[in-house]
């Protein structure tokens, strides 16, 4: 197993980004996972909350054991508080950076996959933002999305509903919020620009897997955009389950997403669709 700390030069940002990287290249007793060297890493790009850096994920889950067990490469870069979008502040260009640029780069270092289908985009809170976002911007890059607690209270309420506004302003990241609404910042146009797409067939709906505690404050913001991805057709497994906004909820359920398509390090063939709430009886809705 290794786990490296990389920093390389962003022209999207135009400075220094570090990231995480794990790359199961061998197991803990010694032996390789493969002896073929053609083999390339099913990956998920991992994308931290706000406040946080690269080393979140590391430092408050077992991240490290889910790659090992499910054959998984991980790559978890440094996004600021940007949201993981094209913010209008220069040398900002955040969605660029995720979705083109370090895919671009990670693919050239390491013996990362190249296929749609093995190549997922997950996050926490800003970074389940920032992996809807870019999942459905970038959908001919990303197979597959993890969404968990997503912070999308800003494009999901009236611009006079105090729930657009969590802990410190946060649509000033986008400069003016109303022109923003209509751009690629928000996932919802982002959704509406895809299905277009996929209307026309020149592209297809990744698959989506979305959490969020019934007890968090994004819970309705959560519900307003699982509704949005179930209404367009999107292939969508959407889970409430009790809890708040807190490390054990994410621990948890990114390893029910890695295990929904990686099942002990060999991917099945697709999963089943459908709009899911568990609760404590685990009824659906």
């Amino acid at each position: 197993m290794s786990t490296m700390m990389v920093q390389f030069f962003s022209n999207a940002l135009k400075r220094a980004v570090p990231m995480q990287v794990i790359l199961p290249a061998d197991k803990n007793n010694g032996s390789r996972y493969t002896n073929d060297p053609d083999f390339r890493y099913p990956t998920l790009y991992l994308l931290h909350g706000l406040f946080g850096n690269c080393t979140d994920w590391l430092n408050n889950t077992l991240i490290r054991r889910y790659a090992e067990d499910y054959n998984l490469a991980v790559v978890m870069p440094s996004g600021d508080n940007s949201f993981y979008a094209d913010l209008p502040q220069v040398n900002s260009d955040y969605g660029r950076f995720v979705g083109e640029e370090l895919i671009d780069i990670t693919r050239r270092m390491f013996p990362l996959s190249h296929e749609r289908e093995k190549t997922f985009i997950g996050g926490l809170s800003m970074g389940g933002f920032g992996a809807l976002r870019n999942g459905l911007q970038y959908a001919d890059t990303f197979g597959r999305i993890i969404a968990l607690s997503s912070a999308i209270h800003m494009f999901e309420f009236a611009p006079d509903d105090p729930r657009r506004q969590m802990v410190c302003n946060e649509d000033r990241v986008f400069g003016d919020i109303d022109k923003a609404s209509s751009s690629f910042s928000n996932p919802a146009y982002c959704l509406e620009r895809l299905a277009e797409r996929v209307r026309q067939g020149d592209a297809v709906f990744p698959e989506v897997f979305m959490v969020c505690g019934t007890e968090d404050g994004l819970i309705a913001a959560n519900r307003s955009f699982s509704d949005k991805l179930f209404a367009a057709g999107v292939p969508l497994t959407y889970i409430e389950e009790p809890g708040v906004h807190e490390w054990g909820l994410w621990d948890r359920n990114i390893k029910r997403a890695i295990e929904t398509w990686l099942p002990l390090g060999e991917r099945i063939e697709g999963t089943s669709s459908g709009h899911v709430v568990l609760n404590n009886d685990e009824q659906q809705r």
